[in-house]
């Protein structure tokens, strides 16, 4: 390991409803979505209607901005529904997959060790890889024509019920060196891979030309704006590339195979689930597949992702672009007698007040989606600060983001962050403020007024 990174501030949220260690069959899925929000900031441009023919690859819209960055289509099969909103604005494509086959484009990809960055670059965007780079500052698809300064990955995730990497890659090793082989190519500076000290046996572990760091402490930890706030921060005009582990997979199958598959092991875990475990799925399946015979009874919210930063889903909906995670909890409709006033050893807080949760550290929780409150004044607790590990004052930059004030915000580290570092935050607020939603907007005016 290359350097160490020891975190105290932080909140592991443990939930009840792990998933074991095992892969269950599960039904293919017969209708596939692909939605353009998950892709942050690009305006779709369609190049398919409905009742077109695809493939897995085939591309299915390119962004608005850059032509180059295509999106394809996960299965092949026919388009059977483009779903619009307000103003036209395309919110899904649904794919109607073949029932007993699956066709792929024919991919070429170039061989990595005598290739350019110019060439694996203009390979990644046509195959429709290019969209599980992601850039620092700012949480959105990277720039082909930008080189990073470095290239940053999180071998682990630390958020709640999140999936085991060292399980649910443990049959991608030469698909996660292919990969790193190809993003070694593209920055004169570094591929950071960040581990717990626990993740010995990770299929992340043990390739050259990686500086590894080992990270100790509370979720966020795995998140990889706190990795690279704690390695080596970013400073103005920079820009830092990010990829997630199990997108390695997804990108060396394709200078692997020569073939484009978003397959991901993705846990289906919670306090709702009859039986958490893990399935073999494709991006943008139906969330029935996965869920089919295997919830509780009563009111439940699923999630695509993790609770806390996560999209509400019903059955009918689908697992998200990026998401390696579903999540089943108790919906919070009912509501206890007098509140929080009544003293409570069931239920979890930060606060010591009433509440005694902290008395058994590692006591788990079936912890319902109820606010417990209503949005109020945005008031200093300094609660903010117990589970926000950056050098920076996260109540000030919020306030700074929701006045727009753009000098306050590069000054406070508005640079540092993505939504998902103000999740915890955000859980903790008792004035119930949507933080990640506040940051979101404040990156996407940083965007619009820096570029």
């Amino acid at each position: 390991m290359s350097g160490d990174i020891r975190l105290k501030r932080g909140l592991d949220i443990r939930l009840t409803g792990e998933s074991e260690p095992s892969i269950a069959a599960v039904p293919k899925s017969s209708i596939y979505t692909v939605t353009p929000d998950d892709f942050h900031g690009e305006t779709p441009k369609l190049l398919l209607g409905v009742g077109a023919e695809v493939k897995a690859g085939t591309p299915i819209f390119y962004a608005k901005r850059d032509e180059r960055i295509q999106v394809v289509s996960p299965v092949s099969g026919e388009v059977v529904e483009i779903r619009r909103g307000a103003r036209r604005k395309v919110l899904a494509i649904r794919i109607l997959a073949d029932r007993n086959r699956m066709d792929y484009e024919a991919l070429r990809p170039p061989a990595v060790s005598g290739s350019s960055a110019e060439a694996l670059k203009a390979f990644l965007c046509r195959s429709g890889l290019w969209p599980y780079i992601q850039q620092r500052p700012y949480a959105i698809v990277a720039n082909p024509d930008d080189e990073p300064r470095d290239i940053y990955i999180s071998g682990f995730d630390s958020h709640p019920l999140a999936p085991d990497y060292a399980f649910s890659l443990r049959d991608k090793r030469a698909e996660i060196r292919a990969a790193v082989a190809v993003l070694n190519r593209l920055t004169q500076g570094e591929v950071h891979i960040s581990l717990r000290p626990s993740d010995v046996d990770s299929p992340l572990c043990g390739m050259a030309g990686v500086a590894y760091h080992r990270v100790q402490g509370p979720h966020p930890a795995g998140n990889v704006g706190v990795q690279i706030h704690h390695t080596r921060p970013i400073s103005p005009g920079e820009k830092i590339w990010t990829v997630q582990a199990s997108d390695l997979a997804v990108i060396g199958h394709a200078f692997l195979k020569g073939v484009f598959s978003p397959e991901r092991v993705v846990a289906f875990a919670g306090s709702e689930v009859k039986h958490p475990r893990y399935y073999r799925v494709l991006a943008g399946a139906q969330i029935a597949s996965i869920t089919a015979g295997n919830l509780k009874p009563g009111d439940k919210r699923l999630i695509s992702g993790n609770p806390l930063t996560g999209i509400k889903v019903g059955e009918e909906g689908f697992l998200h672009w990026y998401h390696n995670q579903v999540t089943a909890i108790p919906e919070g409709n009912a509501y206890r007698f007098m509140g929080w006033l009544l003293p409570d050893g069931k239920r979890f807080s930060l606060s010591r007040a009433g509440f005694f949760s902290w008395l058994r550290p590692n006591k788990k929780y079936a912890l319902t989606t109820n606010t417990n409150g209503e949005h109020r004044a945005l008031v200093i607790t300094g609660l903010y600060e117990k589970v926000f590990p950056f050098d920076v004052y996260p109540m000030e930059l919020l306030k700074a983001t929701l006045t727009k004030d753009i000098d306050r915000m590069e000054r406070l580290g508005i640079y540092e962050v993505a939504p998902e570092d103000y999740a915890l935050p955000e859980f903790v607020c008792p004035s119930k403020t949507e933080c990640q939603s506040i940051i979101r907007e404040g990156l996407d005016l940083m965007i619009k007024e820096i570029g």
